[in-house]
């Protein structure tokens, strides 16, 4: 069991809202329901004389207070070097709304209920705009503008690769392989909906704002230095436990902005919780992507090149994380496991009337792998290989590595061919035809799928590791943040293994500004790479200076002094004091900043397999093998558990998950779990994971990351698996999600 289980699971858990103090006035965000809107005026007299209200803010208010932008964070930049284009994005928009669900005013009050009253007062005069929903809409000549100050609604025109060898390549090839796809726009529906409650102290003008958030140092700098511009020491920002982040609760939102803000105004503690419908219309989307995929081999089925167009939806605003998301996320990971000589990659990132999105478990890299796996799947029929064969054919050797891939980035350490083949041992492959066969003979259509594919790790190393060494426990604080990974485990290991003392006795603290002033939260699957490698290297510094002090004590040089099983002993002799015993008489620390690359990049080869009723259209997927490199393992348990998670959330977005909108109106179809469908436990199967160890070269641990690397390949190896099984019936593809109507329209010709 983790460190952290038995406190969760006994109903001990610290969330936001189970910590916010009864006495807080209640926030409701009164929110648009037009996707594109004029906000002609809002009358807020009738509301502001209901009972129990306290202050209703709007736009005016933030623009009176000269409350700044929410902004991003990454950038991408045209070919003639100029950076994205990035509207102001106020918490509040002035003047006009742009997608369902942005905020136009914040009313507080003494309950939920009292504010609710007030909403349904407050008079809102909107002159509705025609709306764009789609990336095709967006584009089209003569397009509503999301924004005035945008043409054509396009946030930035990017491209990656050598597009002349790409072209050579092309025109030299023996057979050329194309595609089509859209990714849908997908929705994270975590166990623990946002929630921000806040305190004020008089005494030191400090607003404290305890929230779920997946890291508060980022919120924090942006908040006091961009938004509120407040100096840090005047607000501190919490966060405890965390029920589930996947990414949209990586960036700087409005809401937990506001609370904050309306504090000091108020000097009053507020509290808010969203509702789990009103996340749908408030938290980062992700995915929807649009792109053409052509892949390019010789005459002998050997790679030549890949070249990808697409289309990238951004919603209506540029979220903290958003411009790298579909673009660099795609060109990490579109080389695969495979040997590409030359890549092109061209996108159109455009404005829509919807909500903004950003990243969810994968950023970029499951769509991405889908289109080249499913390319190579058609490229081994069209060319007359198996998708083994020609997948063997063009796959990185361990001598290879490091391998500089066309698109840019260089791929750490991989034996690929190991991995491939332990795999299809695994997943029992030479019994699949056994297995087919009796599937037919039940009316049912077996398919076989296989997906390389590979995570590039991110995230943001702002990391400065403390240790403190107190009379009976070690206290380490972190600038990464658990949402469920189970860090208070792994990194109490690996303190414990490196100092030799028993993990019950040290503590792991995170998400607080006041005590941890540097961090980078948790994204991108480095938060072991990031906090584990400098709690090793802050471990050593504490052996360090621990030694200086024993030899004060025990009256030897420090060169005299060895460190072992948590003592300081002098060489030779039976003189010796514990590490505790030491720290009784003068506790001290030991520290480190992060010394290493964040990047390194875990792969993976699944292979799944599913039946196909005909009749119905439904699938049901039967088998699903992975078999993952994520470098040096400290924690095997916790490496399965995130591999389950993460194959799990790739079946949802395979067979299920997407966020519709209507494309006139810009109404969001699937804003409730009665419209948006989530994988439930009898959508999976046994899951059966494997392991090999590559150790990366980008950090002393060897450590690659695991966490978001399943989701990135399972929706195309279930792909793989459906078209597999539906092949003979005629099939060339399906996109996600692969729903039983789908399937059905394909077999039938619909």
């Amino acid at each position: 069991m983790r460190r952290e289980d038995r406190r969760l699971l006994t109903g001990r858990g610290r969330y936001a809202d189970n910590t916010a103090p009864a006495g807080a006035l209640a926030v409701l965000f009164v929110r648009s329901p037009h996707a594109h809107a004029r906000l002609a005026g809002i009358d807020k007299a009738s509301a502001l004389a209901s009972p129990g209200i306290a202050a209703i803010y709007t736009a005016d208010d933030l623009v009176a207070d000269k409350v700044g932008h929410l902004p991003a964070i990454s950038e991408i930049k045209d070919a003639a070097g100029n950076r994205h284009r990035e509207p102001e994005h106020l918490p509040m928009p002035p003047g006009k709304v742009r997608h369902v669900g942005d905020i136009v005013a914040m009313i507080t009050a003494e309950t939920l209920d009292q504010a609710r009253d007030a909403a349904e007062l407050l008079e809102i005069d909107y002159e509705t705009l025609p709306a764009v929903v789609t990336a095709a809409q967006a584009l089209a000549p003569d397009a509503p503008l999301v924004h005035d100050d945008v043409a054509g609604n396009l946030m930035c025109r990017w491209g990656k690769g050598d597009a002349a060898a790409t072209d050579a390549a092309f025109a030299r090839a023996a057979h050329v392989s194309t595609l089509s796809i859209r990714s849908p726009r997908q929705i994270v529906h975590y166990m623990e909906t946002r929630a921000a409650w806040s305190a004020y102290d008089d005494a030191d003008d400090l607003v404290t704002v305890t929230f779920s958030s997946q890291g508060v140092q980022i919120p924090h700098r942006l908040m006091c230095e961009r938004v509120l511009n407040v100096p840090k020491d005047k607000l501190r920002l919490v966060t405890e436990d965390v029920g589930g982040g996947f990414g949209p609760k990586y960036p700087i939102y409005a809401e937990s902005t506001l609370i904050a803000w309306a504090t000091r105004k108020l000097k009053r503690g507020l509290r808010w919780t969203c509702e789990r419908a009103e996340l749908t219309q408030s938290d980062s989307h992700a995915r929807d992507l649009v792109a053409s995929g052509e892949l390019a081999l010789d005459a002998q089925g050997k790679f030549l090149a890949v070249r990808v167009k697409a289309e990238a939806n951004y919603g209506a605003y540029v979220s903290m994380f958003a411009p790298t998301i579909p673009t660099t996320g795609l060109a990490k990971v579109i080389s695969g496991l495979y040997r590409i000589p030359a890549i092109r990659i061209d996108f159109d990132c455009v404005f829509t009337n919807t909500v903004p999105v950003d990243a969810i478990r994968g950023a970029g890299k499951p769509e991405a792998l889908f289109l080249l796996e499913r390319l190579v799947d058609l490229a081994a029929h069209e060319t007359g290989h198996t998708p083994a064969e020609l997948r063997r054919l063009n796959l990185l050797k361990a001598d290879e590595m490091p391998y500089a891939a066309a698109s840019g980035y260089t791929y750490d350490a991989a034996d690929c061919v190991q991995l491939f083949e332990t795999a299809l041992k695994a997943a029992d492959e030479p019994r699949f035809t056994a297995r087919r066969a009796a599937s037919e003979a039940a009316g049912k259509r077996r398919g076989l799928g296989l997906a390389c594919h590979l995570h590039g790790t991110g995230g943001i190393a702002d990391e400065h590791v403390v240790v403190q060494v107190g009379p009976d426990r070690l206290v380490a604080s972190v600038g990464t943040q658990s949402q469920g990974q189970g860090h208070e485990t792994v990194f109490a290991q690996i303190l414990a293994a490196s100092l030799g003392v028993p993990m019950d006795r040290i503590e792991v603290r995170q998400g607080d500004t006041r005590s941890i002033p540097h961090g980078g939260g948790t994204g991108g699957s480095s938060s072991t790479i990031i906090s584990g490698t400098t709690l090793k290297r802050a471990a050593d510094v504490v052996i360090q200076r621990g030694r200086d002090l024993a030899a004060e004590r025990l009256e030897t040089a420090p060169a005299d002094i060895a460190y072992r099983d948590g003592s300081f002993e002098v060489v030779g002799t039976d003189r010796r004091i514990g590490l505790f015993e030491l720290a009784a008489a003068k506790p001290f620390t030991g520290d480190a900043l992060f010394g290493d690359k964040i990047e390194s990049f875990p792969t993976g080869v699944m292979v799944c397999e599913v039946e196909v009723d005909p009749e119905t259209g439904v699938v049901r997927v039967d088998r699903l093998t992975e078999v993952a490199d994520c470098g040096t393992v400290v924690n095997p348990r916790l490496l399965v558990g995130q591999v389950h998670g993460g194959i799990v959330h790739g079946l949802g977005n395979a067979l299920l998950e997407e966020a519709v909108y209507d494309e006139e109106s810009g109404q969001l179809l699937s804003g409730t779990l009665m419209d948006y469908a989530l994988p439930r436990a009898d959508d999976t199967p046994s899951l059966q994971v494997e392991t090999i160890a590559t150790a990366s070269s980008n950090n002393f641990m060897g450590l690659k990351g695991v966490g978001e690397l399943p989701t990135n390949g399972a929706p195309a190896a279930i792909a793989n698996a459906v078209l597999d099984a539906l092949r003979a019936l005629g099939v060339r593809h399906i996109d996600m999600p692969i729903t039983a109507h789908k399937v059905w329209r394909a077999i039938n010709g619909r």
